[in-house]
């Protein structure tokens, strides 16, 4: 379970997509998860998993690779098709009992629900795994950088942010090292009740714990060692540049944005789309 998590994570490949400018990967994927929110039928997300699909077929990252992803939060799909189900009001009940029930309306937000949470997890999931965490940490100082006239640290909090990225994927590991470790040593963490299972956790949080903050000091030792200070008088080696490509997947960017919104107008004005 731990190592099917691969938000944080980045897949090494030779693909259009791993080419494409970091600050654009960046927009697209906020611009992404907010068409989510706009699109409410099942068309519109059919439409969102095309298009999601291609982009994942064009990045060469295999697609047993990022649906994996999805086991580890696999508990919180159902539980949110659940809630979904059994308490959504609606006119068309199927079944009721006490306060809960079901019905037509509750199914399809439960559908959509569920297929709105996975498109979030995988489609998130893309830009880490196709952007590597120092082009993370320079699109972000970049898209940040305005907000600096008013006072706001945009290298620190770029560099806060990316350096959280990229130790998801060393504290999975070390967990993994620390379950397996208190399993040589007699450690059962799968019988028991709810409670048992949570007791049995502490065993694995103390040292990871202190795993962390040991990381933690390291690294700010090594960065003062190199006598970083944020980024007072601080060149860059590579610069950033949107090339040919990039302001294709712009315009590709802005015809997903229009068929979204032609698809949210059939809502409202469409009766009964779906």
């Amino acid at each position: 379970m731990i190592r099917d998590i691969t938000i944080g994570q980045y897949y090494p490949a030779e693909s259009p997509i791993h080419r494409l400018d970091a600050r654009l990967k960046i927009i697209v994927t906020f611009l992404f998860i907010v068409s989510l929110f706009i699109v409410n039928s099942i068309w519109g997300y059919i439409c969102v998993a095309l298009l999601l699909g291609m982009v994942i077929k064009a990045s060469r990252v295999p697609v047993k690779f990022m649906t994996k992803g999805l086991k580890s939060i696999l508990f919180i799909i159902i539980f949110t098709a659940i809630i979904n189900l059994f308490l959504t009001p609606g006119e068309d009940v199927l079944w009721e009992f006490g306060v809960l029930h079901i019905t037509i309306q509750g199914i399809y937000m439960a559908i959509r629900m569920c297929i709105r949470l996975v498109l979030l997890i995988v489609g998130s999931s893309l830009l880490t795994l196709t952007t590597t965490p120092i082009q993370l940490t320079d699109g972000l100082e970049y898209l940040l950088h305005p907000l600096k006239k008013i006072g706001v640290p945009a290298h620190e909090i770029a560099m806060m942010m990316t350096i959280a990225l990229r130790f998801i994927p060393t504290l999975l590991d070390e967990t993994d090292k620390i379950i397996k470790a208190q399993q040589a040593r007699g450690a059962d963490f799968d019988t028991g009740n709810m409670m048992q299972k949570a007791k049995s956790m502490i065993p694995i949080l103390v040292p990871l714990f202190i795993s962390a903050f040991r990381r933690a000091e390291e690294l700010a030792m090594a960065m003062e060692a190199r006598c970083y200070h944020g980024d007072e008088n601080r060149t860059r080696m590579n610069m950033m540049k949107m090339q040919s490509a990039d302001y294709r997947a712009m315009g590709m960017v802005v015809l997903y944005f229009i068929i979204i919104a032609g698809l949210r107008m059939a809502e409202v004005f469409v009766p009964n789309w779906i």
